[in-house]
Parts: structure tokens; C-alpha cells; sequence
């Protein structure tokens, strides 16, 4: 969900899609046009669909592009999985649109071309459209120019639910004005994480362990993490092991790397049985939109140790409050970090601080906020 260098919209021909609602119809008619499935995202689908009133339907991607969830996170929800032909056919997306006669559809940012033409082909009297996004803004040339071929689409949106105050920022640079613009547009399953928390305290001491969670590339600042960790075993006398849970290029350079364990890609419980038994999670990234590992350690009272690149923190971190921040890039001040946590006296405490600031974004209030915006 960033900008993308693709041309302005060439003015597609609709598809008839006859929309009289029939004698007696009620309710909210909502579907979603994501990208892959996620933990999150399946646990507020989930909540959203149980709701009185709401029919829900939602379009992902069948085969996960950067991840490895496990599609049974999908049931109970009436799913579409696309297959690389269907998810940018934008003619078959309009015939789903109105098969399922839709009230709000919801499109995953810019990027799938298919999904930006869906606001003309499946166009209806009544129907709106919605748009999330997650991207920051950086004040980039490119940013800086992306309204200009995204016209089209975006002046046919709706509304847009942004994650947080750097989101929202750029969703104004692209001409939406504020009564057009909502936070919340993730949500994580706080109850399931607040037993993680739970299950922790009453375990015993605080766990001495760093947790990583993330794919293992450059970009999340992995090989700058290992290096960290490394130094930070020269300077103390008893230091913490770090666990790692994911996938990516950089998977080799933990191999013979001292006080490291590779845990590979874990599904969400097994991801949560990890946090129990963690006592800070480190996410170093270099560029990271709003990552909602910080949002889910948080709700599992899990002290945060994070990079300034990293979006989610301006919402749910507070320095040496409810986490630790650092500068990005900086391997010298990520060291520090990791000895600040590591001879902290009140991580159980910062944990439970964490934990308050993530109950905004539990699946409860995720649903309540959009069900409140779309109705």
C-alpha cells in the first residue's frame, strides 16, 4: 500500500450492475479487496462479521505474497481467495461486487490496478467506496507527485482509514480533507494477547529473553539487530538470548550466531506462545510503515524496543513509559537500548503501560469504529 509509478486511469467502461434493493432489505453490506491474510486482520474480519446487521465478504489474495499465515485463520468469514489471474481481472472483481450488491467496498490502498478501477466498473447509486492505507508520509519527490496519476481513483474515494497521526498526514497531502479521514484501519486481538500477558506474570520472574518477529531482510534492519546483539553480549556479564520468529534472504547469518535461536515463521499462537516466554520484543527496522507486531507485543504486555522508522510507535510507545525507542540505523544506540532493557528494574510495569496503550486497537473497537464510520 504505497505509491506506485503507474499511469493515470484511463477512463474504463463500466459494467451494468443493477443495485435495487429488494422489498424488506436491512442492514450493512460491507466487502473488502485486500492483499494477503494476516492474524490481525482474519481476527477483525472475524469480529466484524459476527456483528448483528453487517453481511461481510471479503477478497484476498489465495496465495500469501510475503508472509505464511495458514488460510484456516479464515473461517468463520466469508472469504474470496483470488488466484493470480482473478486478483487483477477487474471485470470478474465488479461482477463480485454486485453478486454480493455491496453497500461499502473497501480497497486495500494502490497498488493492485485491478482494485483501483473497481470505484468506475462497480460504480451504483449509493455504493461508496473506502480506501486503506498505511504508508507514512516522508516527504519524498515521489510522494510528492503520486496524487497527480492517482486522481482518478482517489477523487472517487470515499473515505479513507489511515493507521496513525504520520498516515494521516500523507492521506491530507492527497487531498483528503479531515471529515474524509479515519484512524483504525488495523486492529489486533487484545483479549487472546492479554492471556499471553497473563500467563506470563504468573509464570514466575520476568523472562530474560529478547524476541524478534519479522521477515529477515535488510529492510527490518535484521543483519543490524545481529550485530547489536552481538556487541550488547561483549558488555554485560549475563546477557539475554534473542529468539527469532520469521522468514527472509538474511535466515543464514543467524546460523552459528552466539545466544541466537531461529524459530522460523510461526502461525499466531505459536507467535503468542513465543511472547509469553520473552521478556522485550526489538523490532530495528529501517523504513516500517505501522507494524503491528508493536501493537500485538504491547497488547501481550510485552516491553517494545523499537526504531524511530517505525509508525506504530508515535501511536503506542512512550520512551522509557510503556517501551524503548532508538535511533534508526544507529547499531551503537540499539546497543544501548538492549542494556537499558536488560538492567531495568520495572519491565513488568512498563509491560502493563503497553498493554493500556494497545486497547484502543483491540478487534472490539476495530469493529465498533468502522461499523460507527460506514453506516
Amino acid at each position: 500500500m504505497s505509491p506506485s509509478d503507474t499511469p493515470p486511469i484511463a477512463g474504463p467502461q463500466p459494467i451494468a450492475l443493477p443495485r435495487a434493493p429488494g422489498p424488506g432489505r436491512d442492514g450493512l453490506r460491507i466487502m473488502f479487496f485486500w492483499t494477503d491474510i494476516s492474524g490481525y486482520m482474519a481476527a477483525c474480519w472475524s469480529e466484524l462479521a459476527r456483528r448483528p446487521g453487517v453481511e461481510l465478504r471479503v477478497a484476498t489474495y489465495d496465495r500469501q505474497t510475503a508472509t505464511a499465515f495458514d488460510a484456516s485463520l479464515m473461517g468463520g468469514v466469508d472469504w474470496l481467495p483470488l488466484d493470480e489471474r482473478r486478483r487483477f481481472d477487474a471485470a470478474y472483481l465488479a461482477r463480485e461486487v454486485a453478486a454480493f450488491d455491496a453497500d461499502v467496498v473497501v480497497l486495500a490502498g494502490w497498488l493492485n490496478r485491478a482494485y483501483r478501477r473497481l470505484p468506475v466498473l462497480a460504480a451504483a447509486p449509493g455504493r461508496r467506496f473506502v480506501m486503506g492505507m498505511d504508508t507514512p508520509w516522508r516527504g519524498t519527490l515521489r510522494q510528492h507527485v503520486a496524487r497527480w496519476p492517482l486522481r482518478g481513483y482517489l477523487r472517487r474515494i470515499d473515505m479513507v482509514f489511515v493507521t496513525g497521526e504520520r498516515c494521516w498526514q500523507y492521506a491530507r497531502r492527497l487531498g483528503f480533507g479531515e471529515r474524509r479521514i479515519r484512524r483504525g484501519v488495523y486492529g489486533v486481538d487484545t483479549v487472546s494477547l492479554g492471556r499471553v500477558d497473563d500467563a506470563r506474570r504468573a509464570a514466575g520472574p520476568w523472562p530474560r529473553r529478547f524476541l524478534y518477529c519479522g521477515q529477515y531482510v535488510g529492510r527490518k534492519g535484521f543483519d543490524l539487530l545481529l550485530a547489536a546483539h552481538a556487541e550488547y553480549r561483549r558488555r554485560v556479564a549475563d546477557p539475554w538470548p534473542l529468539a527469532c520468529c520469521g522468514k527472509g534472504e538474511l535466515a543464514g547469518a543467524i546460523r552459528g550466531a552466539e545466544g541466537i535461536t531461529d524459530l522460523g515463521f510461526l502461525q499466531p499462537a505459536q507467535v503468542r506462545e513465543a511472547m509469553a516466554q520473552s521478556g522485550a520484543l526489538v523490532l530495528p527496522s529501517l523504513y516500517d510503515p505501522w507494524p503491528l507486531v508493536v501493537v500485538e507485543s504491547s497488547a501481550a504486555g510485552l516491553p517494545v524496543v523499537a526504531s524511530g522508522a517505525c509508525g506504530s510507535t508515535v501511536e503506542l510507545v512512550r520512551d522509557g513509559f510503556s517501551g524503548f525507542t532508538f535511533a534508526t540505523g544507529d547499531r551503537d544506540a540499539l546497543v544501548e537500548a538492549l542494556e537499558r532493557v536488560h538492567h531495568c528494574p520495572s519491565l513488568p510495569d512498563i509491560g502493563r503501560r503497553a498493554r493500556a496503550f494497545a486497547e484502543p486497537y483491540g478487534t472490539v473497537q476495530w469493529a465498533d469504529r468502522w461499523i460507527a464510520a460506514l453506516s
